[in-house]
C-alpha cells in the first residue's frame, strides 16, 4: 500500500526545513521552496502569509516540544535536588536535544542543525520569538544557574551562559571542524552520542571556572 502524502502545509514545512538547513534564511528563496514543494506561491501565502511567518512557523512546531522537555528536565532535577550542580543543569538542556536528533518524527538532526545554525548567525526572526514566547525558558536556567554559582555576579554569569550555551548549540549545528584537528575515519562532530560525551565536561570547566581577581 502506498504511503499517504503529507498534507500541503506539512510539505511546505518540511521542504522549508531542509533548505533552510542547507542555505540559510536568507539565500533560501520561496521560488526553491515551491518547487520542491511541489505547490504554487498562493499554498504558502495560504497557509502561512509570508517568507518570514513561514521561517517561524518551521520552528514553532519543533521548539515548542523541545523547550517543554528540557523544563521537564529542569523541574524533575529541582525536585529531586535540594542543592544543584552545574552538570545535571547542564544535562537537562542537552539531553533533550540529543533526544531529539535521534527522532526524525520530531526534527531529527535535521532541526537541531537549523536551530544551532539560527541561533549561532543571531536571526532576527528566531531572536525575536524566544525572547517574546519563551521568557519563562530564559529566566529558569537563569535563576537555576545563579543557585547552583552563587560566587558569580549577573554580569559574569550572563557572559559564562552567553559562552556556553554559544558552544553547545554550535556543537549540534553539524560543522565538522572536527576533520581539521583529527584524521580518524571512526570520529565525527555530527554523532550526537560523542558531542555530548565531550562537550558537557567541556561547558561545566568554563562556567565553574574560577573568577578572575
Amino acid at each position: 500500500m502506498e504511503a499517504s502524502r503529507p498534507d500541503t502545509a506539512t510539505r511546505i514545512l518540511d521542504v522549508s526545513e531542509r533548505l533552510f538547513v542547507e542555505h540559510g534564511f536568507e539565500a533560501t528563496s520561496l521560488r526553491m521552496i515551491t518547487q520542491q514543494a511541489e505547490v504554487n506561491l498562493a499554498a504558502v501565502n495560504y497557509h502561512f502569509g509570508s517568507k518570514d511567518a513561514l521561517f517561524e512557523s518551521v520552528f514553532m512546531r519543533r521548539l515548542a516540544p523541545l523547550i517543554a522537555s528540557c523544563l521537564a528536565e529542569l523541574d524533575e532535577l529541582e525536585a529531586r535536588e535540594e542543592k544543584l550542580s552545574v552538570e545535571s543543569l547542564v544535562t537537562t538542556f542537552i539531553r533533550p536535544c540529543l533526544a531529539l536528533s535521534k527522532d526524525p518524527a520530531r526534527g531529527g538532526a535535521l532541526f537541531v542543525r537549523l536551530l544551532s545554525r539560527t541561533l549561532v548567525e543571531n536571526h532576527r526572526l528566531l531572536r525575536e520569538t524566544i525572547s517574546q514566547q519563551y521568557s519563562v525558558f530564559v529566566q529558569r536556567y537563569s535563576r537555576a544557574f545563579h543557585h547552583a554559582l552563587p560566587e558569580l555576579g549577573v554580569e559574569e554569569l550572563a557572559w559564562r551562559m552567553h559562552f556556553a550555551f554559544s558552544v553547545m548549540f554550535n556543537a549540534f549545528a553539524g560543522n565538522d571542524v572536527l576533520k581539521i584537528f583529527t584524521r580518524s575515519q571512526i570520529v565525527s562532530a555530527r554523532d550526537p552520542d560523542m558531542i555530548v560525551k565531550y562537550l558537557v565536561p567541556f561547558v561545566v570547566a568554563g562556567l565553574v571556572s574560577p573568577v578572575e581577581g
